[in-house]
């Protein structure tokens, strides 16, 4: 009879030693008292990019969608026209009243009767719904103009979509015939939360007006204007990010090259910004500009890790090394002028003129994206062209290889050193329980450094399908159990690997809305939760020294990290078992006196298949309590299918 794949690993990751018939306990050794390494203070931190909604309809707090009439160019889409008994509405869009050269296309209202007992006008239903919180300001704004002989008055409400009842409403007196921006506070009572609601823009009298640009935010994060949801960031937060990787893979490529992330047209006002088509299916805003990344990685207390186009695009269009690529890498040293430079160059002028005088950090630039994919063989001349550029302005920057050595020879970079690789890993469990013990053991000391940019585990072998509908949108305890050995090894080699990142960071769990999984987060319009393998990197980024100790476990796989931290002593042991028993192991400190209090003992454990979501949000999370017995020799038991962080104080 053929043993299961996981009744193998438990026979290896247990090490039962046969001895005279009696097995034996294995011993995790770890030298405390001479460290390996350094360990890289900016080990974890967060890729991010538009897919899942992740931006618009997740991480930017807009809730109205479609704000711009750009999202379908025959009709106004996620708008409708509304109307009370006796009263009669339509709307189109009109090409002919642009706000701007950016946003051309409006939305015309046009009332044919309507009274103050009988309104009509348009409705937005946001993303899946306008969530609506008690006691909540929400900050709404548009432009309007009117045509001759229509003032307004104009109501703007956010109101039920089961009953019509108004949760908040404000009125703009009057209208002119000019466009102009209107802004109102909608201001909640107690009410049910709820996302079964719309916002409304509605008038009182026959005639006909003109829309642009309608916008509806909740409280933002820090309250910034044009800001962030504060749930997902607080959660972001609480990962202690060292560095946020912008703007995103695919979404940084585009599918084609007019469709990539254009920075310079992501600055400035709204009306300012076209947006542009995304790569996963739907249109973005790009209210999330530049600016508002750097502003969220400086939130975070994080560094900025910055992507830039390398001319190549999803569908196979690149540009020629040479002198059609010089433009890009002109458009490059401008963007990391934007981030860095002194408000007396250009674009530090620019920088300032958009509200933020002083120059960001930054120390890592990444040539592209996953630029293995592109058939011409053109990255390493590309490479070449930018890092030459680069270094001749910014010789301390940093410059990333988007090919990394997971990939064949023959698709890296040789005509320059590059001073990091990204690579990305997506596995499943049992391919990244066998690849923890070793996988980066005879990597090259002296560089590069290595940059694991994507990288997560789903559950099973095959069939893996990261746009399947058949499993939730963020993974389970199996695949944690995954992500968590592999994060043993990063960290081992944490002196190396400078860099990591989970992803995808963000799913809206509405139907529709996701396009890959697994995903570390998951939302709706009022709701957010984390996913267990959420919280096993929230657990060892929390607990992470700034020395890498060795540690052996003889017999075994070593499924087990150790750090240090210098100044205060304490130790931070990560231990996966991913087998459906229980795992004792005599841990041995060699090099300490002795142990200081209790410790603490924080443990992930489920069965496999168990998982969080957006109605039970808390089934899989982490538990804290004290160890007691702990000395510089003791032994301790690990849970079944666990993830374990043991926190001891030692001297």
């Amino acid at each position: 009879m053929k043993r299961p794949a996981f009744f193998c690993l438990m026979l290896l990751v247990l090490g039962l030693a046969a001895t005279s018939g009696v097995a034996q306990t294995p011993t995790l050794t770890i030298e405390a008292g001479q460290p390996a390494a350094k360990a890289s203070p900016i080990h974890y931190g967060l890729m991010t990019e538009e897919l899942n909604y992740s931006y618009d309809g997740g991480l930017y707090a807009e809730l109205v969608r479609n704000r711009a009439f750009l999202n379908d160019a025959r009709t106004p889409v996620h708008w409708s026209a509304v109307a009370a008994a006796g009263a009669a509405a339509g709307i189109a869009l009109d090409a002919g009243q642009p706000l701007s050269t950016a946003l051309p296309t409006s939305l015309r209202l046009d009332v044919t009767s309507a009274s103050r007992a009988a309104p009509a006008g348009v409705a937005n239903s946001g993303y899946w719904g306008i969530p609506v919180q008690p006691g909540t300001r929400y900050h709404a704004s548009f432009y309007a103009r009117a045509a001759p002989g229509f003032s307004g008055p104009v109501t703007v409400a956010v109101e039920s979509t089961e009953n019509g009842a108004v949760y908040a409403r404000a009125t703009v007196p009057q209208v002119s015939g000019d466009w102009r921006r209107y802004r109102v506070i909608l201001k909640t009572g107690k009410v049910t939360p709820t996302s079964r609601a719309r916002l409304t823009l509605k008038v009182e009298r026959p005639g006909t007006v003109w829309f642009n640009l309608v916008s509806l935010f909740p409280p933002t994060w820090k309250d910034r204007p044009n800001g962030l949801r504060r749930d997902l960031i607080q959660m972001l937060v609480d990962l202690k990010p060292a560095f946020l990787r912008f703007p995103g893979g695919n979404y940084l490529e585009g599918n084609t090259i007019a469709e990539r992330f254009d920075w310079k047209k992501t600055l400035g006002l709204l009306t300012e910004r076209p947006g542009h088509q995304g790569p996963w299916g739907y249109r973005s805003t790009d209210g999330m500009g530049l600016l508002e990344f750097l502003l969220w990685t400086a939130d975070m207390g994080a560094e900025p890790v910055l992507g830039v186009y390398a001319g190549y695009s999803l569908r196979g269009e690149y540009v020629k090394p040479g002198p059609d690529l010089q433009p890009y890498v002109q458009d490059a040293l401008d963007e990391i002028e934007y981030v860095t430079g002194p408000v007396t160059s250009k674009w530090g002028a620019r920088r300032a003129e958009d509200g933020h005088p002083a120059p960001f950090p930054l120390r890592y630039v990444e040539i592209g994206n996953e630029d293995w994919f592109d058939r011409s063989g053109s990255y390493d001349a590309r490479f070449a062209q930018f890092y030459d550029a680069i270094k001749a302005r910014y010789p301390r920057l940093k410059v990333i290889s988007t090919v990394g050595n997971e990939q064949p020879a023959e698709k890296r970079v040789h005509s320059r050193r590059p001073d990091v690789l990204d690579e990305h890993y997506y596995r499943n469990t049992a391919q990244f329980l066998r690849m923890a013990p070793s996988h980066y053991e005879g990597y090259d000391r002296k560089g590069p450094e290595i940059f694991v940019g994507e990288w997560a585990a789903h559950e099973d072998i095959v069939p893996w399908d990261p746009r399947s509908r058949t499993l939730p949108p963020t993974p389970s305890m199996k695949a944690a159990l995954g992500d968590a050995a592999f994060m043993t090894q990063m960290e081992r080699n944490a002196d190396l690997v400078t860099m990591q990142a989970y992803a995808p960071l963000l799913v809206n769990v509405n139907p529709g809305a996701r396009q890959w999984r697994p995903n570390l987060i998951g939302y709706d319009a009022l709701r957010s939760f984390g996913s267990p393998s959420y919280y096993a990197l929230r657990m060892f980024s929390r607990n992470y020294g700034d020395w890498i100790l060795r540690a052996t476990l003889a017999g075994a796989p070593l499924l087990t990290s150790v750090t240090k931290d210098s100044r205060s002593g304490t130790l931070y042991i990560k231990h996966v078992n991913p087998e459906a028993a229980p795992q004792t192991l005599a841990v041995d400190l060699q090099g300490v006196r002795s142990v200081k209090g209790k410790g603490t003992e924080t443990v992930l454990a489920a069965l496999p298949e168990a998982t969080n979501s957006i109605d039970h949000p808390t089934k899989v999370v982490p538990v804290t309590r004290m160890l007691s017995g702990v000395s510089p020799s003791f032994t301790h038991t690990f849970p079944p299918h666990s993830i374990t962080v043991l926190r001891l104080e030692t001297q």
